[in-house]
């Protein structure tokens, strides 16, 4: 019977900095895994769009985005779970009166709201997607706003109380630390869809195995008996199985090695 694998993008595969390096052993390890039978996925918060040209190349069976908002399976779509428009423009009118600072995101890129308060995170979060080549022209009052999950930081004049109170009521708030909030439609997680893939290929879940390094993996951590935290990532030791080497320390390898899957 063949396993699966499922691998967070930021901090496990790619390093978080600037360099958004992906280790060469990282890619090796995948593509023996794949050559032996096993299926590996990406599971990650990111959007379909935000998943780069490299992480790609690496080569994978399918990929899962937004917190399992949107299921990808050998190049087909086989899942999305879509937000209507009006209950967007009502989420955003929430996060102007809350004060918070908010990100949108759609399948197919990023909105922005030129009337939240600007921040240091969302000045270094706006670099690095023109470096990257992302578009940053789109804004709430577009025609064509609408998004599948969002997050937002939090400031000292921020009403945190109403935004838990009412984005709590549609969404599941994940806490990233720094007063960084995402934000994802309940129901869905990164471990619905690993329910959902893992029936779809009719592999038992004690073939499945899950790599992550922050505190949103951990729906994706718990949903698998073979649970593996990157080292560094002390916040998910007391949840795994097994604690890998570093990103720049062959950790993906290692892990894979460590059970026989390469």
């Amino acid at each position: 019977m063949r396993s699966i694998i499922f691998f967070d993008i930021d901090g496990t595969l790619i390093t978080e900095d600037a360099r958004r390096f992906l280790p060469e052993s990282a890619a090796r390890a995948i593509k023996r895994t794949r050559e032996l039978g096993n299926l590996t996925f990406i599971n990650s918060g990111r959007t379909a769009f935000n998943i780069s040209p490299a992480v790609r190349a690496v080569g994978f069976d399918g990929i899962i985005c937004g917190c399992g908002t949107y299921i990808e399976c050998e190049g087909k779509l086989v899942f999305r779970s879509t937000l209507e428009q009006p209950f967007c423009r009502e989420i955003a009118a929430l996060m102007r009166k809350c004060n918070v600072t908010p990100v949108y995101e759609h399948t197919d890129g990023y909105f922005f709201d030129d009337k939240a308060p600007v921040t240091d995170d969302l000045r270094d979060f706006l670099r690095n997607f023109v470096e990257d080549g992302i578009d940053i022209s789109r804004r709430v009052e577009d025609e064509a706003f609408i998004f599948d999950k969002f997050v937002i930081w939090v400031n000292e004049d921020s009403d945190f109380e109403l935004f838990r109170k009412e984005v709590g009521k549609h969404f599941s708030i994940i806490d990233r630390g720094n007063g960084f909030y995402e934000n994802v439609p309940l129901g869905c997680t990164k471990a619905t869809a690993i329910g959902k893939v893992l029936e779809m290929y009719g592999i038992p879940r004690e073939n499945a195995y899950a790599i992550g390094d922050s505190m949103n993996d951990l729906p994706m951590l718990e949903a698998v008996p073979n649970s593996i935290a990157m080292g560094g990532a002390e916040c998910l030791y007391p949840y795994v199985s097994y604690i890998t080497t570093p990103i720049e320390e062959d950790g993906i390898e290692n892990a894979l090695r460590h059970f026989g899957l390469i």
